[in-house]
């Protein structure tokens, strides 16, 4: 396995980590490949409750493609490059546990892709985001998709035609990401949000996670539909019994993943 990118777990938490700090922790082929591993490997551990994504070093979260591979011709084949990028991030959309970025430094291109993948990002507030194609006479295609569905069309736009660095408080107060913190603060918080979402029931925000992707392109009518039949598949658990049981109880409860 490659040592692009780590896999470490530490009671119900994994954390993958980005480890290309010498390349500014830019995408390779083989860091892809093993994101679909280790993602198939913590999805399918009912050890794990939650995944943090981050990058090795503070140099950077993810710089994005690793341009001399990509040029060289190292990337050209119909399973590489842009097609591998964009089956992790559908790959990553589907996952069924709860995903965390932690935000280490600079995300820039592609690496927003990886961030806006997740399902909560919490970054450094003295670190930025960008997405600087334009400036090399490209465009950020694929991860415009996940930027279109997180930020306001104006605010999106102006990020993708400027390709201008934008701090993280802006980011945060745009919807690009969903916390910036004092660097001193970045792993109690990140270390105290993957503690709450370890403590939920998999079950439940599976259910919930799949049911929120799926009912987001429908029309109003329909959606409302659908999460009805949802909350009623949800309900049957018997994780959502022992949670209401433990509600009334006054208890915490003890959630199996049942």
């Amino acid at each position: 396995m490659t040592q692009d990118l780590l896999y470490e777990q530490k009671d119900r938490v994994v954390t993958l980590t980005i480890n290309r700090e010498a390349k500014r922790n830019a995408i390779s082929q083989e860091m892809i490949q093993a994101f679909h591993e280790y993602l198939d490997r913590a999805d399918g551990d009912d050890s794990v409750r939650a995944v943090c994504v981050t990058g090795v070093g503070e140099k950077a979260f993810c710089s994005g493609a690793d341009l001399g591979a990509t040029f060289s011709g190292q990337q050209n084949d119909k399973t590489g490059g842009p097609r591998h990028y964009a089956g992790l991030m559908k790959r990553m959309a589907r996952f069924g546990k709860p995903l965390v970025a932690r935000v280490n430094g600079p995300c820039l291109a592609g690496g927003i892709g990886f961030m806006l993948s997740c399902d909560i990002v919490i970054a450094r507030n003295d670190t930025f985001f960008s997405t600087p194609e334009v400036n090399v006479g490209i465009w950020p295609m694929m991860i415009g998709a996940l930027i279109y569905r997180n930020v306001s069309r104006k605010k999106a736009t102006e990020m993708v035609l400027t390709g201008r660095r934008i701090p993280a408080p802006e980011a945060e107060a745009m919807g690009l990401i969903t916390k910036a913190v004092d660097p001193a603060d970045l792993d109690r918080v990140v270390a105290e949000t993957l503690d709450n979402l370890a403590s939920k029931s998999p079950i439940g925000m599976r259910i919930g996670k799949e049911s929120f992707r799926v009912m987001s392109d429908m029309p109003f009518d329909e959606a409302l539909d659908y999460l009805c039949d949802a909350l009623l598949r949800v309900a049957a658990t018997e994780d959502a019994r022992e949670g209401m049981t433990a509600f009334l109880e006054k208890r915490k409860p003890e959630f199996k993943g049942r």
